[in-house]
């Protein structure tokens, strides 16, 4: 699949993948700022998200050779591979299946083990918004906060509502929402265990619980020559939530 994507300066190639939900633009501000320190950064838009195709297919072996077919047609020799979350588990897919190709990885708050589902809420939030009655951003929101009381966790959402060009002419969103409701329970598998010797940074937030201290074992079966760095003050979303801790720290790992 021909993946949407963001390219930022020049030099050594960088790939950043977002998380379920996201988009390439969420990392607009972090991809200059590696650029302007002499990277090829490429921000991309995974399958069903964005401005990249939707497909029924949907899982983490497809979304892997999704980022192998992009680093193969810009001929990219050894990018480094930064994901978040779901991002960060297609890296770790990608390593499994594509071992070798990668420079270094970067896995930002996600384990290499399965999770139990826990999107529900959000789910049921999403498929609430019904777009052949509502034409307002405002309206939107109005049904988010039935289920959602976190407000970076709406704002997040709205970012992926556009105007439809079609004839119909009404709002949707920019992810594949029939799909990721459908498919869900693919993103919460557990990786591969397979031996890499690629360096690999894993990032997590000290609030967060999506990396414990019981996933080492977990990471130390997959990777001999690997780092677990925590962001102080920091949730799930650590990029967002403490962005110049979180690139000094990958800065310090890919230098």
């Amino acid at each position: 699949m021909e993946l949407a994507y963001r390219e930022y300066g020049s030099g050594r190639p960088l790939i950043i993948l977002h998380g379920l939900f996201g988009q390439s633009d969420n990392w607009n501000t972090l991809a200059k700022r590696f650029a302007e320190k002499g990277f090829r950064v490429f921000t991309i838009d995974q399958r069903n998200h964005g401005l990249s195709p939707h497909s029924n297919e949907w899982n983490y072996n497809v979304m892997a050779s999704d980022l192998n077919e992009f680093i193969k047609f810009h001929n990219l020799e050894e990018p480094i591979l930064l994901g978040h979350s779901m991002g960060g588990k297609t890296v770790l897919f990608y390593e499994a299946l594509y071992s070798g190709n990668a420079k270094r990885l970067i896995v930002v708050d996600i384990a290499p083990r399965a999770y139990e589902p826990h999107h529900d809420t959000v789910l049921k939030a999403l498929n609430a918004v019904d777009f052949t009655e509502i034409n307002t951003r405002k309206e939107v929101e109005a049904v988010l906060n039935e289920y959602i009381t976190d407000t970076g966790t709406k704002q997040f959402l709205l970012k992926n509502i556009y105007w439809k060009e079609d004839a119909s002419k009404q709002m949707d969103w920019r992810f594949d929402l029939k799909t990721i409701t459908e498919k869900y329970n693919n993103i919460g598998i557990e990786v591969p265990e397979k031996l890499s010797a690629t360096p690999a940074l894993f990032i997590k937030g000290d609030k967060s619980n999506y990396i414990t201290s019981a996933d080492e074992k977990d990471i130390a079966a997959r990777f001999s020559n690997y780092k677990i760095e925590t962001i102080v003050n920091s949730g799930h979303w650590i990029h967002a939530e403490q962005p110049e801790a979180f690139f000094k720290c990958v800065m310090e790992f890919i230098i």
